[in-house]
């Protein structure tokens, strides 16, 4: 069993989808590793981790659409000290998730054929975001 660490940025122009599976499934390719278990943790709470699909943009408009009516920047917070943004991305960050485990099979990512990984901005200036990746496998 072996095992690999690598840590990668997202740059975002706010808030949004940004894909990043091509990057990761790269990086898990150069690891040489067969079978496995895939770690991503996002190292931020007000950004998030995601696999939705990747074939039909006018899902990412919806699932934007639909956190900004649930969590919208006007809402009654007591935290606003980080701009009207901060406590509604703190929000969509508790209903989604900071980690995901994806194993890695035949050398390669078992997502299904819509599938794609996706860094969620929650918040509205640009920010760069960090993601750990952690690989265990053979």
């Amino acid at each position: 069993m072996r095992q690999a660490t690598h840590t990668m940025e997202v740059a975002t122009r706010g808030q949004g989808l940004y894909e990043c599976t091509a990057a990761i499934a790269q990086w898990v390719a150069e690891q040489r590793m067969v079978t496995g278990l895939l770690t991503l943790f996002c190292r931020h709470t007000s950004a998030s981790l995601l696999i939705q699909e990747n074939a039909d943009p006018t899902v990412r408009v919806d699932l934007l659409a639909y956190f900004n009516r649930i969590a919208p920047e006007d809402g009654p917070y007591r935290h606003d000290s980080e701009g009207t943004d901060d406590m509604p991305a703190h929000l969509k960050t508790a209903l989604t998730q900071v980690h995901l485990s994806i194993p890695l099979m035949g050398g390669r990512l078992a997502l299904g054929t819509w599938q794609g990984i996706y860094l969620f901005e929650h918040r509205t200036r640009p920010h760069r975001r960090s993601l750990a990746l952690h690989l265990l496998g053979e």
